[in-house]
């Protein structure tokens, strides 16, 4: 402390007094940095430089020079000027495939704000030069002269004229400049070296030698001529310039069937330099789809697993590499894109990989990505499409998917005319009509390739034994040749019979529906051993249900199906494998697990399964060391990995909705993947008849009935509606007329407009009407139009009342509108006891009627008869028949009953309706009943009461009291018309109603060729006001930021966005927010219930309450999902799993927290990534850059470990 005292002056200072510094400023304010000169606005004095406008930016050519060409020298002949539409066009503002490139960061992948590329098969939009005129109109009034501050400023005026000032002028030598103009206006005699050289090809052609040639030949020379197209066909005209390069037909078949019996022996001629060679001869469909692929067409090939349909999509592959053009194949799911992606890099070099999380090569000739990232990238006018040759989708059958299928029908509705299709699918019964579906929308023929021919037939068995003596108990059911057996079936009945029957002698208790373990376990001992012998292994055992999967294999843990070097072998690859794993990843219980099973030569494939672990089994299935292989029905759908024989555990699965059997398409591609070409003679089929041997009649139509037909899952999606709203060339009701669900419209749009043609046509050729009392016939043909269809709809449904069908008993007397007995009497003979719906009435009629009415003149009398209260008096009764009505028929009920024998006379009258009984008179029960009818016809309508719903009848229901009451009100509107008053009504109605029929069927034709009849516009109307009352577009559809945003996303665009907009993560850790976003993504319906935090629980609350806001205003609009179903969508089973992962905890110790299996919560993190990088584009994109810091932050806690290891397949 003394040292420190003696210093000079003190300690020094290290940081200025805050207090003083305060104190100066308040004193002396002028001292404040802010007021020294630097800070001071500085003045500049302006150099004037008028050279600095000439230093302008250029902007594009507006046209471009073309080449003009002799027909038939090929010779240039001239030049000539083309406008050049697509001036400017960039990325932000054009559909054009000329517009100019983005930048390299979006070539792949392209911008939620980019335009996509113009789809094939929609119709150019062409300028309207009307309008363009009008537009640069200028109305010289409305120039705005000066700003509002100012007191004046540019005035328009014509100014006074001003004495010119003649100059003397001076002559200057003319400089030599050259303009386009000057070149396109050259005089004709400068271009008469054209001329010459015309006149001498001319005389070249004339002077041709005939020696040597047969007459036949000498005569066509001499008659052949080549007159030369004018020279206007080959100048490029403004409004055709964006026409497509390809000649399209018109009105003709959009799919051709190609005969695949019929041999191609020319082939090697036909194709001499293939861009693809195979060391085995290809089977008659290849080649013929090869030919196709060779011509640029678009192919459908349609064939069983295992037929060979990769060799068709290779060879597109090889064409593009030879065409240094690029190729994309899409597969229905990201394990399949990494198998293929593999397949092809062996077999072509140049191959990338595009999935959510990877991406591979993407500069690459050939790229493998699932059918969702190449919608993205249609959407979001990525760059790569423009050199897009072919685009291969294999597995269209997936189309079927209710919740995917949708997204094929979009990528085929966008896909540009330059990218010609292949489409790979198993074989479905209505191949044509979906090629012809395609064909049409893209306005290009598809040549469909359909096999049945299997390269390895099948043969199915029933295989009832249950281990020890009945291991053996196997009965073919379908030979190779696909004859069902009868004679196996019931040996299979009587074999399964017998062994009841021993087990109740042995007091064994029934009505079990499985199988004990023990008894599980000797059967598939038993099986085993027995297609073992037969030398029937590998095997697929495809068990529709994970657990069942795990319990098979569990149970044959004591069975070891390989050697010593088989074991050595699986050791080898599975440790190879396994080393990439971090840490404690390598002895996690499932992967310690699959290594003991494999090494027995059993393994486990379904979803539950880690995916490098579901890599590993599929390798060494494909290697032939796993010898039984449990698998879901997911293993059936990718690469050729064919088994020798392939056991069905059961035929029964669960659809998400109840238990059903397999449908034949299902069915088919599992039992597909018996048999292995080139080393097998038949492939093996068996099912296990556990407790019971399946129905006969469902066995049938499982393996020998139809596939499933390709059907439309099209549906409107949030994400669709607004990325076509971006742009205004293409609407969403464009989308929706061109989906497979709207095919059979849009086929008959050619037929409508030519009926519309026509009816308009007739129209203008019918007289006016004119009659002053029937002015408002066009009215009563309206209103009597819609009473007929209100009458009809009444007494349909009112008849299931029981006060109604009380009084409907045989003698009731009826009033009848049926077809031409308007307003008749009739008496009802029977009420059909199995379809109350059909009735029997008998009624009178004129013995010399005998003409026949057209629909037109049914339709007439109909709408005439609609104005009676009373029934028709017939002057001339001598005649009867008996009809058979529906409810619809009926105009009233009344309170007369006669009594009649309705069995008797129904009987009667159809035995004289024999040509031998037609002269035999009726008989009494019939004559009785003609003599009351009769009487009742002549007394008139005073003598009868019609009966009322309500009061007599007794119908009391609110919505059936609703529609008599409508019924009432529009009889009383017909008879307030004065058109029924004229005494010539119905002369008059006749000669209107030709007009008013033809008025309305165009009025139909027109509905019908609008948006209107789309099957989905109302729905398109509702989701609309959905988007409008949420603010993502506005009142005149423009899309908002907010709709911007949700273009963005992944899927549910409208949770994410409103989550991001309202703020909600602005206050919450990395680690809750992954937790509540893998709400978005987790899918199992049934785990445990997870042990959640406070700010969890919090967080969860939020998220619902946004998810009921958008819940209630969907129901407001219209939609029929629940708010509670769309909350519930929602779920959080695997919130606490996903916040510990966050949090960094060992992935064996966050699977003790959760019964849900190690695969699925994988994938579920992985797919949580995908969702993380939408809500990082969403905070881009509104300029959040802490959200955006906050989601890389979460997206780097979350990367790590087992969960986002490589595949195998791409190493």
């Amino acid at each position: 402390m003394d040292a420190l005292g003696t210093l000079l002056g003190g300690l020094p200072p290290v940081l200025p007094n805050l207090r003083d510094q305060i104190e100066q400023f308040l004193l002396a304010p002028e001292e404040l940095p802010i007021h020294e000169a630097v800070y001071s606005r500085r003045w500049f004095p302006r150099r004037p430089d008028p050279t600095r406008l000439y230093n302008i930016s250029l902007s594009p050519a507006n046209t471009c020079l073309e080449v003009e060409r002799d027909p038939a020298t090929g010779e240039i002949t001239g030049l000539c000027e083309i406008p050049n539409k697509d001036a400017g066009a960039t990325a932000k503002n054009s559909l054009s495939m000329r517009r100019m490139p983005g930048p390299p960061e979006e070539t792949v992948r392209g911008s939620s704000t980019n335009f996509p590329f113009w789809p094939g098969g929609f119709a150019e939009p062409v300028l309207d030069q009307e309008s363009i005129h009008v537009e640069f109109n200028l109305d010289r009034s409305n120039y705005l002269t000066k700003h509002p501050k100012l007191s004046r400023g540019i005035t328009f005026d014509i100014p006074e004229e001003v004495p010119e000032v003649k100059e003397e002028k001076v002559e200057e030598k003319p400089e030599l400049v050259v303009t386009i103009t000057d070149m396109l206006n050259v005089d004709e005699s400068v271009l008469k070296i054209f001329d010459e050289k015309e006149e001498k090809v001319a005389l070249k052609n004339i002077n041709l030698s005939l020696e040597g040639l047969n007459e036949e030949d000498t005569n066509l020379v001499q008659n052949f001529s080549i007159e030369p197209p004018k020279k206007e066909e080959f100048v490029l005209n403004i409004s055709d310039s964006g026409k497509s390069p390809y000649i399209f037909a018109k009105n003709t078949e959009w799919a051709e069937n190609i005969d695949v019996n019929e041999p191609v022996d020319d082939f090697n001629s036909q194709v001499p330099n293939p861009a693809c060679k195979y060391p085995f001869e290809l089977d008659i469909f290849q080649k013929q789809a090869i030919l196709h692929l060779e011509k640029h067409d678009c192919v459908f090939v349609a064939a069983h697993t295992s037929a060979g349909k990769t060799v068709v999509a290779e060879y597109a592959v090889a064409l593009t590499l030879k065409h240094m053009t690029r190729a994309i194949y899409t597969s229905p799911i990201k394990a399949l894109s990494n198998q293929k992606y593999r397949e092809f890099k062996i077999k072509f070099e140049d191959v990338g990989l595009l999935t959510g999380d990877i991406q591979i090569n993407p500069k690459a000739s050939c790229l493998i990505m699932t059918t969702e990232i190449l919608q993205s990238m249609l959407y979001n006018g990525s760059d790569l499409i423009r050199d897009l040759e072919w685009v291969i989708f294999d597995e269209v059958h997936y189309i079927n998917n209710a919740e995917r299928g949708h997204v094929w029908e979009e990528v085929l509705i966008m896909l540009p005319p330059t990218a010609n299709i292949v489409l790979l699918s198993a074989t479905v019964p209505n191949t044509i009509e979906f090629a012809d579906w395609i064909g049409r929308i893209k306005k290009r023929k598809i040549y469909v390739i359909s096999t049945s021919k299997r390269p390895v037939p099948l043969e199915h068995y029933l295989y009832t034994g249950t281990g020890g003596k009945s291991k053996d108990e196997r009965f073919l059911l379908v030979d190779a040749t696909g004859n069902f057996i009868t004679k196996g079936y019931n040996d299979a009945v009587a074999a399964k019979n017998e062994k009841k029957n021993s087990q109740l002698t042995q007091g064994s208790k029934g009505g079990r529906q499985h199988l004990g373990e023990k008894a599980e376990k000797n059967m598939w001992i038993g099986l085993i051993d027995h297609l073992s012998k037969r030398d029937l292994l590998p095997i697929v055992a495809f068990t529709l249900s994970k657990k069942r999967c795990d319990n098979n294999a569990n149970q044959l843990m004591s069975q070891d199906l390989t050697t010593n070097r088989e074991k050595a072998e699986i050791h080898s690859f599975i440790k190879k494998c396994t080393d990439r794993l971090q840490g404690t990843d390598k002895v996690l219980p499932q992967v310690v697990y699959m290594r003991n099973l494999l090494s027995k030569g059993i393994g486990v494939h379904h979803s539950g399964i880690l995916p490098i672990l579901k890599e590993v089994v599929e390798m060494l299935f494909a290697k032939g060391l796993v010898k039984l292989l449990f698998a879901t029905e997911t293993f059936a759908m990718g690469v050729n990995m064919p088994a020798r024989c392939v056991v069905f555990d059961s035929i029964r699965k669960h659809d998400g909705t109840a238990f059903r059997d397999l449908v034949p398409s299902e069915y088919i591609q599992m039992a597909g993947r018996a048999g292995r070409r080139g080393l097998d003679t038949t492939g093996t089929v068996v099912i296990l008849c556990k407790v019971e041997v399946p129905e006969m009649s469902d066995l049938h139509r499982m393996m020998l009935g139809k596939a499933t037909k390709l059907e439309s899952q099209f549906k409107l999606t949030y994400s669709m509606i607004l990325n076509t709203l971006r742009f205004e060339s293409i609407t969403v009701e464009d989308m929706m007329k061109r989906s497979f669900s709207e095919a059979l419209q849009m086929a008959n749009q050619s037929k409508y407009e030519s009926q519309l043609k026509t009816a308009m046509e007739n129209l203008e050729k019918e007289p006016e009407f004119s009659c002053l009392m029937c002015s408002d016939v066009k009215e009563y043909y309206a209103s009597a139009k819609e009473f007929v269809l209100q009458r009809k709809h009444v007494f349909s449904f009112i008849l299931g009342f029981p006060g109604v069908m009380k009084t409907m008993t045989p003698g009731r007397i009826l009033v009848i509108c049926h077809e031409q007995y308007q307003h008749y009497l009739a008496c009802l003979l029977k009420v059909d006891a199995k379809d109350q719906n059909k009735l029997t009435v008998l009624i009178l009629k004129d013995q010399n009627e005998s003409k026949r009415y057209t629909k037109e003149e049914l339709d007439l009398l109909e709408i005439v008869a609609a104005s009676q209260q009373k029934f028709d008096i017939l002057p001339n009764t001598s005649d009867h028949i008996c009809l058979d009505i529906r409810p619809q028929s009926l105009a009233a009920i009344t309170n007369k009953v006669i009594k009649v024998n309705g069995a008797k006379i129904i009987e009667n009258v159809k035995k004289r309706l024999i040509p031998r009984f037609k002269d035999d008179p009726p008989s009494q029960s019939v004559q009785e009943a003609l003599v009351e009818l009769q009487r009742l016809n002549e007394s008139g309508s005073d003598s009868l009461l019609y009966l009322n719903f309500m009061n007599d009848l007794g119908v009391r229901e609110i919505g059936a009291v609703s529609q008599v009451h409508t019924l009432e009100l529009l009889r009383a509107r017909i008879l307030e018309k004065s058109c029924l008053q004229c005494s010539q009504f119905r002369e008059h109605f006749n000669t209107a109603y030709i007009k008013l029929s033809l008025e309305e069927e165009i009025g139909y034709l027109k509905f019908k060729m609008s948006v209107e009849a789309l099957q989905l516009h109302p729905e398109y109307q509702m989701r609309i006001k959905v988007l409008q009352k949420l603010k993502y577009v506005d009142s005149n559809n423009t899309v908002t930021l907010k709709g911007r945003v949700a273009c963005g996303m992944g899927n549910h665009e409208l949770m994410v966005t409103e989550l991001v907009l309202e703020n909600v993560f602005a206050d919450t850790s990395i680690e809750v927010m992954a937790a509540l976003l893998s709400s978005l993504v987790f899918q199992q319906k049934h785990c445990e219930k997870p042990n959640l935090t406070t700010e969890l629980e919090k967080g969860i609350k939020k998220f619902k309450d946004v998810a009921r806001r958008i819940g209630e205003v969907q129901k407001e609009c219209g939609i029929q999902e629940t708010v509670g179903d769309y909350v519930d969508q929602y779920n959080f089973g695997l919130t606490e799993v996903v916040y510990q992962w966050a949090c960094g905890m060992p992935f064996n110790k966050i699977m003790e927290l959760t019964d849900v299996q190690e695969g699925i919560t994988v994938k579920c993190i992985q797919r949580l990534d995908e969702t993380l990088k939408d809500v990082r584009s969403a905070a881009h994109v509104i300029g959040e850059p802490n959200l955006k810091e906050k989601m890389e932050e979460c997206s780097t806690a979350i990367k790590r470990d087992i969960v986002f290891t490589p595949s195998l397949y791409t190493q």
